[in-house]
């Protein structure tokens, strides 16, 4: 290997959550590479399915996966007409895949200072970031209450949803949800299928409205709430306008903000 910019490391195991369109990797980690919750990683393949070959393909992945476990684990969508994720969901246990040295993104909870709450708010593939950061007990001690809002257009794309419900059972959670039944309000919303208990809506619409605080029972305090939008250009689009209205605005100058966007393509 002849760029030290990067490893080669090996698929371990694969998880398709929609054939064709949604899947989960999990590789292994080089000791080396350290990273925080929300921030992610450059992945590359070869030009060509050559074995051996040198990777000069590269494309973003936020981490799914928690600082502390063994393995990385990324999240994504296949665009059918693409370079990369095609050949990426075609990649299977033993495979190779290239990971750079250095994590990047800015995604991080120390955008915010500790207390209140905290609102994840997220449409499709933009929920790795936020699955790294629930994973980690690290993001439950430094919130009093978290607040997971995933869009999708249909159910079977609410990817991590069983985990994401049984959070409370890991061991090293539950004296975090010990201390209160409400410690995490989960939201899945589709725009395109009903869900019980939960409008058929855009985010920004049930943000704008003001059900997205009636359905997460909290009100929308600048002065308590800090919130993290990942996911398509739209959404953060629309949903930084409302937000700015609300009194909600990113830190600057070393002053902590209460609103934190990462744009996920």
């Amino acid at each position: 290997m002849t760029d030290s910019k990067y490893t080669r490391q090996t698929v371990t195991d694969v998880r398709i959550w929609v054939p064709g369109k949604l899947l989960s990797l999990r590789l292994t980690r080089d000791p080396q590479f350290e990273f925080l919750p929300g921030q992610f990683a450059r992945l590359g393949l070869p030009a060509q399915a050559t074995p051996d070959a040198e990777p000069t393909l590269w494309r973003a992945y936020s981490m799914v996966s928690a600082p502390g476990e063994e393995g990385l684990e990324f999240y994504s969508i296949v665009v059918p007409e693409g370079e990369f994720s095609p050949r990426m969901a075609a990649l299977r246990p033993g495979d190779a895949l290239y990971v750079e040295k250095k994590p990047y993104g800015f995604l991080t909870l120390d955008r915010f200072e500790p207390g209140g709450s905290l609102w994840l708010l997220a449409s499709g593939t933009g929920l790795s970031a936020y699955l790294s950061m629930l994973r980690d007990p690290a993001t439950w001690q430094r919130f009093d209450r978290i607040a997971l809002v995933h869009g999708v257009r249909q159910a079977e794309e609410l990817a991590y949803r069983e985990e994401i419900e049984n959070l409370h059972l890991r061991p090293d959670l539950a004296p975090y949800f010990a201390q209160g039944p409400d410690k995490l309000r989960y939201l899945p919303v589709a725009t395109r299928q009903t869900l019980p208990g939960v409008p058929r809506e855009r985010l920004t619409t049930l943000l704008a409205d003001g059900r997205l605080e009636a359905l997460l029972d909290e009100p929308l305090d600048p002065a308590r709430v800090k919130i993290m939008l990942c996911g398509n250009p739209g959404l953060l689009a629309d949903a930084r306008k409302l937000l700015a209205e609300r009194g909600f605005a990113p830190g600057r100058r070393g002053i902590p903000g209460n609103l934190a966007v990462e744009n996920y393509w």
